[in-house]
């Protein structure tokens, strides 16, 4: 099976809520005019998909439960257009499983004041009627986005793009099985985790293979198919000429297609859309994967190193919330600072596996010493981040609960790095380093992040809203004792959310 990270497939319902008691030529207007909103949305990643205006419980909730059994509908946009009394939608928001979205809006922008009378008031009753459904959600605890503003607003578009690019993103992580091949790496804290709860709240299988599962696969890589792969090298990147037809060393690049072509075969034939691997355990294969995790993220592949399956899931959630967006979503980690007082800037890097998404430039292929691991020298891409805007986010397992940290950065112009021979951002965290770096270590964040360039703190905001999950942003408003005092009440609400 291909890995999609596309947005094609999928649909959101567009559904108005009236009543009968207006007649039908007033929900015939209704009709039209809700129509006529979600026709608004026509540009938006996901399909928006207009829904026969729903008028009594029943409709509802064979709605919802139809929503609920197709994969390909992401979540549903509700608009009272009239008034539409709330317990009609009991049983309907009860069954609904899929993401929500209340998008409280009319269909007009202005009003003409000199000719509103009382059937302009019946028909336009969005401003009470929407009121009723905020209630009735809020005594269900229905998590869901609002949205208010009318649809010609660029912002309230944005805003629904938002959401539904969070929705994608959380339809992947329920449909994401993770391979992880061998355990994490040992005595390390922060990549262990429940997965069983994980596969609870995030819908991830998340599951181990041998090493040497993979390597069977490696090894079933032809001559063919490995000169096949090498010659999209030759011409995608700036290859060393070590590694080029004839020099000293195109073994090691011989050696890393034919990795990427087992794994590739490996992850497909299993539908993985994520998976991780140790240094630490790597049987018979000839080196660390580099280039082929490197080359599987840019395709939407979410990986964590060293076991870390934590961030592999959240590396492939990004990469399908940033599907058609420039930019791209890698596994990350704070390598190293630069302390110099008032320009402060975070080195970050990883071993080998830094995504090429995070560079418009032409990475070069090459092939040096890895002091661990105990293999051959690994074949890698070496490039810099683009500078501009940036998210580093991290998932920590906090016993009772998932915990997502994200710190707004900026990915600056980096230094002349000549001895550094790895994928690599240099940046600058909001509101500034050493607020970042003590709320970060206030939160218990884990060390690998994702770094996305595609999707900015809303999208993950809005994930985290639907996935019921804890959310910590570090941004230009934070401050130490703030966020401290966030985490403390998030300790206390989180707990007592779960019930007994």
């Amino acid at each position: 099976m291909t890995l999609s990270s596309s947005l094609d497939a999928y649909e959101v319902w567009f559904v108005t809520g009236s009543q009968n008691l207006y007649g039908e030529e007033t929900l015939r207007q209704v009709a039209e005019q809700s129509q006529a909103v979600a026709d608004g949305l026509a540009g938006l990643p996901v399909k928006v998909v207009w829904k026969p205006v729903l008028k009594d419980s029943d409709s509802i909730r064979r709605l919802a439960l139809e929503v609920n059994a197709r994969d390909d509908v992401i979540g549903v946009i509700a608009w009272m257009h009239t008034f539409s009394p709330a317990k009609m939608w009991i049983a309907g928001l009860d069954a609904l499983r899929k993401p929500l979205l209340h998008l409280h809006t009319q269909a007009n922008v202005e009003l003409p004041w000199a000719d509103i009378d009382f059937d302009f008031m019946n028909l336009n009753q969005a401003a009470h009627g929407d009121r009723e459904f905020g209630y009735i959600q809020t005594r269900l605890g229905v998590a869901r986005k609002t949205v208010v503003g009318h649809v010609s607003n660029p912002a309230v578009v944005q805003q629904i793009e938002d959401w539904q690019r969070a929705a994608a993103g959380w339809t992947a992580a329920r449909t994401l099985k993770l391979a992880r091949f061998g355990d994490n790496m040992r005595y390390v804290a922060v990549t262990e985790g429940d997965k069983t709860e994980a596969e609870l709240r995030f819908g991830v299988q998340v599951n181990t293979w041998g090493v040497n599962e993979l390597v069977e696969a490696v090894d079933a890589a032809s001559d063919a198919d490995v000169d096949a792969l090498v010659a999209v090298y030759l011409d995608e990147y700036d290859v060393a000429p070590e590694l080029q037809p004839g020099g000293d060393r195109h073994q090691s690049l011989r050696d890393g297609a034919a990795i990427e072509i087992g794994l590739r075969s490996f992850l497909e034939a299993g539908g993985f859309g994520a998976f991780t691997t140790s240094f630490e355990d790597l049987g018979a294969l000839k080196q660390l994967p580099g280039l082929a995790v490197q080359r599987l993220m840019a395709e939407g592949y979410g990986f964590g190193a060293e076991g870390d399956w934590k961030t592999a899931i959240l590396v492939r959630v990004a990469n399908v919330m940033g599907a058609g967006l420039p930019g791209g979503a890698s596994l990350m980690e704070d390598y190293t600072y630069d302390l110099v007082p008032g320009s402060e800037r975070i080195l970050g890097a990883h071993m080998l596996e830094v995504s090429p998404s995070l560079t418009t430039a032409k990475p070069r292929l090459e092939v040096h010493a890895l002091g661990i691991g105990g293999k051959d020298d690994p074949v890698r891409l070496v490039f810099t981040a683009d500078a501009g805007p940036a998210l580093v986010v991290a998932m920590s397992d906090m016993r009772d609960r998932f915990r997502l940290v994200a710190n707004v950065v900026e990915n600056v112009e980096a230094p002349d790095l000549p001895k550094l021979p790895v994928g690599r951002a240099v940046w600058k965290p909001a509101p500034d380093f050493a607020t970042s770096a003590a709320c970060w270590l206030a939160a218990g964040a884990a060390h690998h992040t994702v770094m996305t360039t595609a999707v900015g703190i809303e999208v993950f905001r809005d994930f985290a809203e639907i996935a019921g999950t804890e959310l910590v942003v570090i941004d230009d408003d934070t401050t130490v004792r703030g966020f401290q005092r966030e985490l403390r009440w998030n300790q206390a609400y989180y707990r007592l959310a779960q019930g007994l």
